[in-house]
């Protein structure tokens, strides 16, 4: 689908009055996480009328459900190719979206193919779920976490709140186009929203932790809306006080000036005088990570190979004492592409959906709106709608919101939960 959104689009472009241009396929790759040479034949091959891509002929492709049983084989092609033999010989193995157990030569064929176009293969992860309950509990509390009513965690601060222009708190009201901030510049949407960590919250903290404290590098990735930026942020503002952490803003598709420019303003360095300079900008950035901290860069999917062999060879100096975090959707395939700064990585981690049969617990402590809601609703909307994506769910309380705001004695029915949904449109 990622392909048919970006060719059309494209097509849709080219068709206008100033024409596409080469900026136009350099952004979209940057948005798609490919190289613009890919762009350049899938928007060939769409104005052939093929906007959709091929499928190989008679071909073996390894499928999502596949793919979670080679990462839980540790990567062993070999052991995933005996596994489907087992559920083949139960009748089972419908069950992976396969009919019939290739040989061994097809299905290295098919791993190396999906390799190759940029996916990654966690074999160091662990499942959450198979994460002891003592060993998590014990992370939790070294975290700084508490425990919310036997729910999901919640970050042991202050509740985030947004005040009216009169400066009083205006609770279940939602005031024009006002938005709840947090740290990082994500949006809440709604006033008396908190920020509450999910157990994909709390794992990411843990991952991030280990990155920084070993100052190696960790890449956060995910689909788009599930709480990556909220969950790094989390993760650290609960670093002590000592170290610390300096966040670089970077455009689409920077150039390796841009992105040296946002190095400097992120550590405090004087970007206007060194910036033009590579040698003494290098030297200058090399000197301040030779200090421990760690550097945040979010949109880590914009940043180009040659950018990513920039900051490898950064951290590759004798003196960096830095750890370095990336993350966004997508930033685990752009880091497939540069091979050296991929083998570098300490952490891969992948962000999952919020769990279904968490989500009223969750929207609970997230919001008071949702307190006496049935749960059973919720759950429905969250099948049909959100998806266990949280930034859905904060769109949908902020309609909600907007509609008890118009009617403060309504509840929150299956009817008003609808037409929270329905004002999603056709991409929640």
């Amino acid at each position: 689908m990622e392909r048919v959104v970006v060719v059309r689009r494209l097509l849709a472009v080219d068709r206008g009055e100033g024409g596409l241009s080469a900026l136009h396929v350099r952004i979209a790759a940057g948005l798609a996480g490919v190289t613009e040479r890919t762009v350049w034949r899938w928007l060939a091959e769409g104005r052939e009328g093929r906007v959709e891509a091929r499928p190989r002929q008679g071909g073996f492709t390894v499928g999502d459900a596949l793919w979670e049983v080679l990462t839980q084989s540790g990567g062993n092609v070999a052991e995933l190719r005996r596994r489907m033999l087992r559920a083949q010989d139960e009748g089972v193995l419908e069950r992976w979206g396969v009919e019939v157990v290739p040989s061994l030569a097809t299905l290295h064929r098919a791993v190396k193919d999906e390799l190759r176009a940029g996916r990654v293969l966690q074999v160091a992860r662990v499942a959450s779920g198979r994460v002891e309950p003592s060993r998590y509990d014990r992370a939790l509390a070294e975290l700084g976490f508490i425990d919310g009513a036997n729910g999901p965690p919640v970050v042991d601060g202050p509740d985030t709140e947004l005040s009216g222009t009169d400066g009083e708190e205006r609770s279940g009201v939602v005031k024009g186009a006002a938005r709840v901030r947090v740290s990082g510049g994500v949006r809440l949407y709604a006033p008396g929203a908190r920020l509450v960590s999910t157990r994909q919250v709390a794992a990411v903290v843990e991952a991030v932790g280990h990155t920084v404290a070993a100052r190696g590098i960790g890449c956060v990735y995910g689909d788009t809306g599930l709480g990556k930026t909220v969950a790094v942020e989390q993760a650290l503002h609960l670093l002590p006080g000592r170290v610390p952490v300096w966040r670089a803003v970077v455009g689409v598709g920077p150039g390796l000036p841009q992105v040296r420019a946002a190095l400097c303003e992120a550590l405090g360095l004087p970007s206007g005088s060194l910036t033009h300079r590579a040698g003494p900008a290098d030297q200058a950035l090399a000197e301040a990570l030779a200090e421990p901290g760690v550097l945040f860069l979010d949109d880590a999917q914009r940043l180009s190979p040659p950018v990513l062999d920039y900051l490898r060879q950064l951290w590759d100096s004798p003196d960096c004492a830095a750890a370095l975090v990336l993350c966004g959707a997508g930033s685990e395939r752009a880091l497939a592409r540069a091979a050296a700064m991929r083998s570098r990585v300490l952490t891969w981690h992948q962000v999952s959906r919020l769990d279904t049969k968490d989500v009223p617990r969750t929207l609970g402590l997230f919001h008071p709106v949702w307190e006496d809601a049935d749960p059973a609703d919720l759950v429905r909307a969250d099948e049909q709608t959100a998806r266990g994506n949280f930034r859905t769910w904060a769109k949908i309380t902020s309609h909600v919101c907007a509609a008890r705001g118009r009617d403060l004695g309504a509840g929150v029915d299956r009817d008003a939960i609808d037409q929270a949904c329905a004002r999603l449109g056709p991409y929640p």
